[in-house]
Formats: structure tokens, C-alpha cells, sequence
């Protein structure tokens, strides 16, 4: 086996925008190799119920993902379980050095590395990181039955996180640092009824408490941000759910980045500075943030694609 592999279009990332860029790309007979990172499928693969997918009124998002990869490989394109790390888009063909050990060039790329959770930078948190402190209940909400948690964050995802959580711990508090949330209202809805759940509002966490030994979460301190008044609130479990931010660590030094590290595109479409580098999903969008959203713009830059290589011949 060669350590080097040349492709017309190279895929980076699998969540909805790489799944459905392969779908496009293999159905114009472009071949494109799909590699998939290191959370195959995505941010979708950490949720539970999906509501909002066209033609699904309910799925779980692992098995949306498991259909979306077959898709992609009956279409056509060749999915590869590895991890890009490094990236040269300096010239062309574009050169990709995986974990693996290949290098994989291309003709034309095309960016779909999505999001990762948010952290709150504190240094407690990074101690219990793994030992009670997580960004993912649907992960390990099931290691907190018949205990009590706390999840920090006021959108979508903190109120996903704190209904899921509901199905394993006797209570949870959501502690969010403004006096009304920023999630969906059906969403809202949901958490006002849960009797398990309790909103402390106005405050912001500073501190992850616990023990030693064993390492373990017993709590978190919280301040009002009003006030300036501390609360320690008793947990098992601290649950970081504030949203998420691009993985642009990769063109990071080569592409035009804004909001805060989404990949900059030319509006109404997936080009970026570079001819032939294409941005799709959420390491683009950072106003709508959805599954559906995202596969719509892997299907833009699949076609973009296909334009640019097809202009060149």
C-alpha cells in the first residue's frame, strides 16, 4: 500500500455536511475519499432523540449518522477511519498528512470538521475532567443514576442535557447566568414541567468542587452576578453544556476566520479564499447551527466543487 494517495475531492470530517458532500460529490463521479476525524459522525453521535429531521419525527442521532455514512459509501465514496493532521493549502494538489502515517492529496478539499464542546476554563474543571466533570450526558448521564447533577448553560444544549439527565438522576440543577434561556421554547417548555429539575438563575459557576481520593465531584460553587454571593450547590455529576466552538484548528494560520474561528466563505456559497477549499456545516454557520442546515451546505460544497474542477478541465 502506498503511504501516498492522490484524490479529486478530499472530504474532512463526517458529520452531516461530510456525509452529505460525499453523497453529492460521489454522484458526479468525482470519487472523493471521505476521511472521518475523531468523533465519526459527529456532534449527532452525542445526542439522543433527533425531532427535526425532514422525514423523521423522531431518530436517534448515532443511528441518523449510521445511515448517512452507508448512504455516502453506496453512493460511491470511500470512507476512511482516520485523522487529519496537518493540512497544506499552499499549493496544489492540497496535502493532508493523517495520524495513520498517509498523505492524501487532492484536487479539491472540502472542510467539514464541524464544532467541539465549549469549556469554562476553569481549573477545577480541567482537574475532574473524567472523574464527575463531562460535556456530554448522553455519554455518561448513565453512570448518575439516583444521584444529583448540575448542568451549567442556558441554550439548547444545556436544556437537552438537563431533560436526558432527568431519565437517570434524582435531580438536576441548571445553572445558567442570565435570568431567562436561550433555548427553543418547546424545549423551555419541557424543562419548566420536569419536576426533577431546578433553574438556579443569575449565577455563574467558579469553582468545581470534590475530593481527593478518590478523584470525585461533590459539588460546585456558584456566584450571583448581581450580587457577588456565593452558593455551593451538592453534586455527583457537572455537566458543561454552553455551546460549541468550529474545529478550525487546522487552516487556523491559512484561511480568513471569523466570529470567534468559523471558517470565512464568500456568501451564498462554500468557497473560501483558496480556490478549491470548500467550508460547509458548522465550522462555518455560526447563526443557525443545525443538522439539516449543515447538510445542505455539504451538498453546496459538493457542487462547488464540481463546478471548480469541471471550469479547470
Amino acid at each position: 500500500m502506498s503511504d501516498t494517495r492522490h484524490t479529486r475531492v478530499l472530504i474532512i470530517g463526517s458529520g452531516p455536511a461530510g456525509y452529505t458532500a460525499a453523497v453529492y460529490s460521489a454522484r458526479a463521479m468525482l470519487s472523493p475519499l471521505l476521511i472521518q476525524g475523531l468523533q465519526p459522525g459527529g456532534q449527532l453521535t452525542i445526542t439522543t432523540e433527533v425531532e427535526n429531521w425532514p422525514g423523521e419525527r423522531e431518530i436517534q442521532g448515532p443511528d441518523l449518522m449510521v445511515r448517512m455514512e452507508e448512504h455516502a459509501r453506496a453512493m460511491g465514496a470511500e470512507v476512511i477511519s482516520d485523522y487529519i493532521s496537518s493540512l497544506d493549502l499552499s499549493q496544489r494538489p492540497f496535502v493532508a498528512k493523517a495520524d495513520s502515517g498517509m498523505t492524501y492529496t487532492a484536487d479539491a478539499v472540502i472542510l467539514a470538521t464541524g464544532a467541539q464542546a465549549r469549556w469554562l476554563g476553569l481549573p477545577s474543571e480541567e482537574k475532574f475532567k473524567g472523574f464527575g466533570v463531562s460535556a456530554c450526558a448522553t455519554c455518561d448521564g448513565f453512570f448518575y443514576r439516583g444521584k444529583e447533577v448540575v448542568v451549567a448553560g442556558g441554550g439548547n444544549s444545556a436544556v437537552e442535557e438537563a431533560l436526558f439527565l432527568t431519565n437517570f438522576a434524582t435531580k438536576v440543577t441548571l445553572i445558567h447566568r442570565r435570568d431567562s434561556l436561550r433555548a427553543e421554547k418547546i424545549l423551555q417548555q419541557r424543562l419548566f414541567k420536569n419536576p426533577k429539575i431546578e433553574i438556579l438563575w443569575n449565577h455563574a459557576i467558579e469553582e468545581v468542587l470534590g475530593t481527593e481520593a478518590p478523584l470525585g465531584v461533590t459539588g460546585v460553587r456558584a456566584k450571583n452576578v448581581h450580587t457577588g454571593e456565593t452558593v455551593e450547590v451538592p453534586c455527583d455529576g457537572f455537566f458543561v453544556a454552553i455551546g460549541h466552538e468550529p474545529a478550525s484548528e487546522l487552516v487556523k494560520d491559512q484561511l480568513e476566520l471569523h466570529n470567534g474561528g468559523y471558517v470565512k466563505v464568500e456568501p451564498g456559497t462554500t468557497r473560501t479564499a483558496i480556490p478549491g477549499v470548500f467550508a460547509a456545516g458548522d465550522l462555518t454557520d455560526h447563526v443557525y447551527r443545525q443538522a439539516v442546515t449543515s447538510a445542505g451546505m455539504g451538498c453546496m460544497a459538493a457542487l462547488d466543487a464540481e463546478r471548480f474542477l469541471s471550469g479547470e478541465e
